[in-house]
C-alpha cells in the first residue's frame, strides 16, 4: 500500500521587510566604517544564485563535486551512524545534494521528518513540495528563517541530524564561527548528530585557481554585490570601476575576496543614507572562505561538546564530511 502524502507545512519566523532592514544595517555597518566589507549573503538574488550554480559546474571548482562523492558514498554509514527520525538542513536552497540523505534515511526506514531551513520562502515551498512528493509518509516542516538567527526552533524536534554542508562554516569570521557552533550545539540534544561539510587546507595555487576561473564566473559574482546595492538602495557603484582581487591568507587559512577601487570614487547610497569617497586602491571585503584541517574541524567541535564520530574525505583529500554527536 502507497504511503500517503503529507502536506508540507510552512513556519515563517521572519518578518516581511527583514532583508530591507538587515541589508541598510550591514551596509552602514560594513561600508560606513573602514576597513571595507560586506556580509556574502547579498551575493545571492536571483542573478547571484544563477551565478554560483554556474560556479559549482566550473571545471576550476571542486567542493561542490566533491562533498556530492563523498554523500552519495557514505549517507548509508551517516543513517546507520546517527539512527536518526529527523533530518534538519541548513541554508537548504533546494535541497539537492541532500536527496542522497533523504534517499539513505528512508531506505533504512527511520525518517519521519525533514525540516529544511532557509530563508527564501518561495524555493523553499518550491522544494518542500518536490520532497513530500518524492518521499510519501515523511513530514516536512519547512523554516523561512536565517541559521545565524533561528536555531533554538530546532529544539522541538527529537533525534535528529543536522546537516550543515557546502562549506558554508568558512564563510563565518572565527568569532562569529565559535558563536555559531555554540548555538548549534545548545540546539540539539544528547544524541543528536550534526553532519558538517567543510573545505580542507590544500596548495595555494589550487585555491587561487577555485576562486579566480579563467572565464571570469566568480569575478562576475563577487561585483553582483554592487549591483545588489544599486537595486536595493538606489546606490551608484560602476562594477567597472573595481579590480577583483582574490587572495590566500595563510595566516588564518582563508580565500579572501575583495573588490578594489581602481579610481578614486563617490559612492551614493540613497537607501542607506550613506556616501562613500574611495580612495584609489581601497578594499572592499565581499567574501572569506575559511579551510580547514581534520583535526582543526575535530577541536572547533569538542570546544563546544560535539565529539567526532567519523570524518570522510573524497579520495583526493579535498573536502570533508564530519558526523559529530552532541554529548
Amino acid at each position: 500500500m502507497n504511503a500517503r502524502i503529507r502536506t508540507p507545512h510552512l513556519a515563517v519566523l521572519l518578518e516581511p521587510d527583514w532583508a530591507a532592514e538587515a541589508l541598510v544595517t550591514d551596509v552602514r555597518r560594513g561600508l560606513g566604517t573602514v576597513p571595507r566589507s560586506l556580509p556574502p549573503k547579498w551575493l545571492y538574488d536571483e542573478r547571484g544564485s544563477q551565478l554560483f550554480d554556474r560556479i559549482t559546474r566550473l571545471p576550476e571548482y571542486y567542493p561542490t563535486e566533491a562533498e556530492r562523492s563523498i554523500l552519495a558514498e557514505r549517507a548509508d554509514a551517516v543513517a546507520a551512524l546517527s539512527g536518526a527520525r529527523t533530518l534538519v538542513e541548513l541554508g537548504s536552497g533546494t535541497s539537492d545534494k541532500t536527496r542522497l540523505l533523504l534517499d539513505a534515511l528512508t531506505g533504512a526506514g527511520q525518517l519521519d521528518r525533514f525540516v529544511p531551513v532557509d530563508v527564501s520562502a518561495e524555493i523553499l515551498t518550491e522544494a518542500a513540495e518536490q520532497i513530500a512528493q518524492r518521499y510519501p509518509g515523511v513530514g516536512v516542516d519547512a523554516v523561512v528563517g536565517d541559521f545565524t538567527l533561528h536555531l533554538s526552533h530546532l529544539t522541538r524536534y527529537p533525534n535528529k541530524l543536522v546537516a550543515f554542508l557546502g562549506g558554508t562554516l568558512g564563510n563565518l569570521y572565527l568569532e562569529e564561527r565559535a558563536a555559531f557552533l555554540g548555538a548549534l550545539s545548545d540546539a540539539l540534544s544528547p544524541g543528536d548528530h550534526l553532519l558538517l561539510g567543510t573545505d580542507l587546507v590544500k596548495e595555494a595555487d589550487r585555491l587561487i585557481s577555485a576562486y579566480d576561473d579563467s572565464a571570469g564566473v566568480t569575478e562576475e559574482f563577487v561585483k553582483n554585490a554592487l549591483l545588489v546595492l544599486n537595486a536595493q538602495l538606489g546606490g551608484d557603484f560602476d562594477p567597472d570601476a573595481f579590480g577583483y582581487v582574490p587572495f590566500w591568507d595563510s595566516r588564518m587559512r582563508r580565500m579572501d575576496l575583495r573588490l578594489r577601487a581602481e579610481v578614486p570614487q563617490r559612492v551614493r547610497l540613497p537607501g542607506a543614507d550613506l556616501e562613500l569617497d574611495l580612495a584609489a586602491g581601497e578594499e572592499i571585503r565581499i567574501e572569506i572562505s575559511t579551510k580547514f584541517t581534520p583535526d582543526q574541524i575535530a577541536a572547533e567541535l569538542g570546544s563546544v561538546d560535539l565529539g567526532v564520530v567519523e570524518q570522510w574525505t573524497d579520495p583526493a583529500g579535498d573536502f570533508a564530511l564530519t558526523l559529530a554527536r552532541r554529548h
